[in-house]
This record gives C-alpha cells, structure tokens and sequence, in this order.
C-alpha cells in the first residue's frame, strides 16, 4: 500500500535505470509499452491484484509489459519523482509532504479506500481510545511515513503529543511481537495485518482507527509527471487493468490468493494465514461507505489531510489537492 511489512525480508532486486523521458520505454514488440512499477517493500498477498491482472493477461491485452519492482515507501515516491520507476504504490500521506517539497508526481488511483494504518493493543491491555494511550509505550518501524502520521494524528485528537507517549522503534518491523510479548502496550501497524497475526495466536486485539477522525487517503498509485504528459494512455491503461482484477478478487478471493501464491511461491506455506490477510485487505479497498467504486479519490479527504499535515508541521510549503491528485483510468460512479 500501501511498504507493507508483514514479515521482514529483505528482497535482492536490482534498480533498473531510468530509460529516457518518464522512465520508460518501448518494448521491441511494436505498440507495446513497457512500465516498470514500485510495489511495496516485501512481496505479498496484499499485491494480488497486480499478480492477478499480470498472470490473467489484462497487462499484456492492454499493451503493457510490467515489470514490478519492490522498494519501501520512501524510496519508491523518489524513484517515481525522478522517472526511474514509471507508477508505483505509495501512501497518500508520503505525497502531501513530497510534492510539497518539490517532487513531481500525483495520485492517480487509490487501491486502499480505508486508511489501513492503525494503533492496535491487546483487549487485556484496557486501551480502547487514543486517550488511553497516555503514558503508555508504543511500538513503530520508525518516525516516518504513514504509520508516524496517523499516530501523530491520533494522539492530536486526544490533546496528546508524541512526547506524551514512550515511542519504541522496531526498524525490523517487529512492534507486532513486541506487543503479543508485553514488551509495549501498543503499536502501529495495518489493519490487514498484525492485529490479523495477534488473533491468529489466540490473543484478542483492539484496533484504534484515525478514520474516524480523518479520511487520510490511503496507498494507491502514483505516477511522476513526467510519465503523465508522456503515457497517460499506458498509465490509465494499467490502472483500469489493475481495479478489473481488484473487482475479481473481491468477488472470489480465492483467485487472488492463487496469483499470489504463483507469484510468491513461499506464501503456500501458510495458506490460511494468507486467506485471511487477503480478506482483511479486501475490506480496506473499500471506502467507509462502501458507495464508491474502487480507485475513487476522495478529494474531501485529500483536503482534510493536507489541512492535518500542515497543523503537523509536515507541509514545509503549501499545496493544493489539484496539485497532488489526477484521476487516471478510474471508471466513473454509477
């Protein structure tokens, strides 16, 4: 979504260097556009659609050949920006503050209509609201991305600040043991995933969510400018690629979770474990109201957050939405 670490792995792939204009260029089969795409840190169920859509052929019929490649979060919106990478998945929290300071790209689809990243606990824990979590140690990769952001905005809705908390960093990416161990009261996580593996032990989780006090766009697609004014076509083609397969899976998960596995071979190993992440993420493709079809943008929400970012301190220079969104290959509301 959105860099989504389930388990850390650390992926030996080779960054392809940009090749002209945009990052991209033709494939020697005449018509055919090759896109090089930035998925998240660690291969995954999460990226079934992508899987599916490439294993299916949609790509292919669409004129594309895609080639994904596996970054975290950071590094993907700076090889975007700078046209090595032609798309990628990227919070729309990691957007705001990098078009802000300069970077060219835009969100062009959201594949996460609900804010995935949360605050979960264990229920014995009695945190059951951003107030409780005064005083109390919280876990989290690192003070950066979205994670970070919907932390601070939580604890802003409780009239807390990070000071107010003993922030624990798992660069590792292991808040989420660190809570079934007692080692922290709370961590930062996705609501797709560790809250999932803590009551897959038996332990039951409470799970704090910042939707409910602002729509933060989540992890979608986001394409540099460069790539925009130069493949719009390839971009609004992959992107309606994408959303048929995220439309598929939704229906029958099942064929979501075999595309994975094709793709990732050793996620048969758990295959339970795997059906349910895929269903948890199935959930957050939709919007809260479930109203809009998938790979809306809620530019309401976009506007809410730059006006939450900016009170944070993480908006150096102003920004509008029209200047951080364009709705690429997105089908219209019914």
């Amino acid at each position: 979504m959105p860099r989504r670490a389930i388990v850390v792995i650390v992926a030996a792939l080779t960054l392809l260097a940009a090749c002209g204009p945009g990052g991209s260029s033709t494939a020697p089969s005449e018509g055919v556009v090759d896109l090089k795409v930035g998925l998240g840190y660690i291969p995954s169920v999460q990226f079934a659609p992508f899987y599916l859509a490439d294993q299916k052929g949609y790509y292919r019929q669409a004129g594309l050949k895609v080639t994904f490649e596996n970054k975290i979060d950071p590094d993907l919106v700076t090889l975007v920006g700078q046209g090595a990478l032609d798309l990628g998945v990227a919070d729309g929290t990691s957007v705001i503050p990098a078009v802000s300071q300069g970077i060219p790209i835009r969100y062009v689809s959201t594949i996460y209509g609900t804010f995935p990243s949360i605050v979960f606990a264990k229920t014995s824990s009695g945190i059951t609201s951003a107030a409780d979590l005064a005083g109390k140690k919280i876990g989290i990769p690192g003070k950066y991305g979205s994670s970070w952001i919907m932390l601070q905005a939580l604890l802003d809705s409780a009239g807390l600040k990070p000071d107010d908390v003993t922030i624990v960093e798992y660069p590792d990416f292991g808040q989420g043991v660190a809570v079934q161990q007692g080692a922290v009261d709370a961590a930062t996580g996705f609501t797709n995933n560790e809250p999932v593996q803590l009551e897959r032990t038996g332990i039951k989780a409470t799970v704090l969510h910042v939707d409910q006090i602002v729509a933060l766009p989540g992890p979608g697609l986001i394409a540099g400018t460069s790539t925009l004014q130069s493949r719009k076509a390839a971009v609004a083609a992959f992107v309606a690629a994408t959303l048929r397969a995220m439309e598929e899976i939704a229906a029958t998960p099942k064929v979501g979770l075999d595309a994975a596995v094709t793709a990732v071979p050793e996620l048969a190993s758990d295959r339970d474990a795997q059906a349910a992440i895929l269903d948890a993420t199935i959930a957050t493709w939709h919007d809260p109201t479930g109203a809009k079809p998938f790979g809306s943008i809620d530019r309401n929400g976009w506007q809410a957050s730059v006006t939450l970012l900016t009170k944070l301190g993480l908006v150096p220079n102003p920004v509008t939405v029209d200047g951080l969104v364009q709705e690429v290959g997105i089908p219209p509301a019914s």
